[in-house]
């Protein structure tokens, strides 16, 4: 068979396309911020991980210019030749110092951080214990890796026990690794049961915190923040792209994992560093987010009013088990109907995530909504009125095709 049919023979995102109802690949005209230009229309953004509204903020983009300014576009080289600026370590410095651990270590993506990450820090003779609903790029991070991969349902601290019972007892090394909040459900991880059942089995704890950063704890550290149990949770990864309006990724960790970590990560090792504008935003956006915790508060606070607003209007909502992490799911159940909303809050001036298979079951697709600290009062409420004008209308029409 020629290598190219299967090219040929993918034809669901034409039949999409045709439809006049593809959901993917809108342009934007502007900057991304709580109103947007997309397609040339003004459009209520609820689809973005702009958690603290700092991609449009004055100081983050006077740093990273400055930084472009002093440093040039570009690093030319990987962090362990000579990719490596005075931003990366200060940057490393002020994100361990935040997160309180000994030391952290910068990648280029959030992606590449997950495959460096867990790649390296497991071997042949380990097993990790990934919840199913992890993101993709831990599960890639799992392939990637030598180790045993064993998949626990979702949340399910019974299953996770029944998996440590059986690999402790071989006496592997054994990583268990979870999304700190589920990106597309916008649940929170069971740390405290998590960390309990590490503890007895002689387990490590990894998180991915990317959807937790500047939105869970008191002052935005995270879901370890969150629960109290930053002391417990051995290797916290976070992204830069979402909360730190930039690009890259870290990991901290005690100082001898990441020295570990930095000597063997290929994925590290043979990828150019972050270029200064990037390294200069992340900077910034973090000493924003240390001296303006009143951001992480209002952003909690939007997420307990949309969902109020949600349950008003009788959407059907995703149950993610808590009011204050700005995902909110609405359940829309199957794929066509998913991608027909998602056009009609589009043309009313919405724009929100369709969440559909492999993401979710074919009869359980989702719209993703999101939100940003600097969001309005104003902007919130005639997102929720276009919201039951839309759901509304389909409700009609739904019923007259019946």
């Amino acid at each position: 068979m020629d290598l190219f049919q299967k090219c040929r023979e993918f034809t669901k995102a034409r039949e999409v396309m045709a439809a006049g109802v593809y959901p993917y690949f809108h342009a934007l005209e502007s900057g991304q911020d709580t109103e947007v230009l997309m397609d040339g229309h003004r459009t209520l953004m609820l689809g973005s991980n702009n958690y603290l509204g700092l991609t449009s903020d004055p100081r983050v983009k006077k740093a990273a210019i400055e930084a472009v300014q002093t440093f040039g576009t570009g690093c030319s080289g990987s962090r362990f030749l000579n990719g490596t600026l005075t931003l990366h370590i200060q940057l490393e410095e002020a994100l361990a110092k935040f997160l309180h651990k000994e030391a952290a270590l910068t990648f280029s993506t959030g992606f590449q951080s997950n495959l460096a990450i867990i790649s390296t820090i497991t071997g042949r003779n380990d097993v990790i214990l990934s919840d199913s609903m992890n993101h993709a790029s831990i599960v890639d991070g799992c392939r990637l890796s030598f180790a045993r991969v064993l998949k626990y349902n979702h949340s399910d601290m019974v299953d996770l026990e029944r998996h440590l019972k059986n690999t402790a007892a071989a006496g592997n090394g054994i990583l268990i690794v979870t999304d700190g909040v589920f990106s597309m459900e916008g649940e929170i991880a069971k740390l405290p049961e998590i960390v309990r059942l590490a503890k007895q089995y002689g387990a490590r704890v990894m998180i991915d915190d990317a959807h937790g950063l500047g939105v869970l704890g008191a002052t935005g550290r995270g879901t370890a923040e969150y629960f109290g149990l930053e002391a417990e949770v051995d290797l916290i990864m976070n992204t830069f792209s979402k909360t730190l309006a930039s690009l890259g990724g870290c990991v901290v960790a005690s100082e001898e994992v990441i020295h570990y970590i930095k000597h063997n990560s290929r994925p590290f090792i043979f990828s150019a560093s972050i270029p200064p504008a990037q390294i200069a935003a992340a900077l910034e956006s973090l000493r924003i987010l240390e001296a303006e915790p009143w951001r992480v508060h209002r952003l909690n606070e939007i997420a307990a009013y949309m969902r109020a607003g949600f349950r008003k209007l009788g959407l059907p909502m995703h149950d993610s088990g808590n009011e204050i992490v700005p995902i909110i799911p609405i359940v829309t159940n199957d794929i066509d109907r998913t991608l027909y909303v998602v056009k009609l809050l589009l043309d009313a001036g919405v724009y929100v995530n369709p969440v559909v298979p492999p993401a979710v079951a074919s009869d359980y697709c989702l719209l993703r909504t999101s939100y940003t600290a600097t969001h309005t009062n104003a902007q919130l409420d005639e997102a929720l009125g276009i919201f039951g004008a839309v759901f509304a209308g389909l409700a009609e029409a739904e019923k007259a095709q019946h």
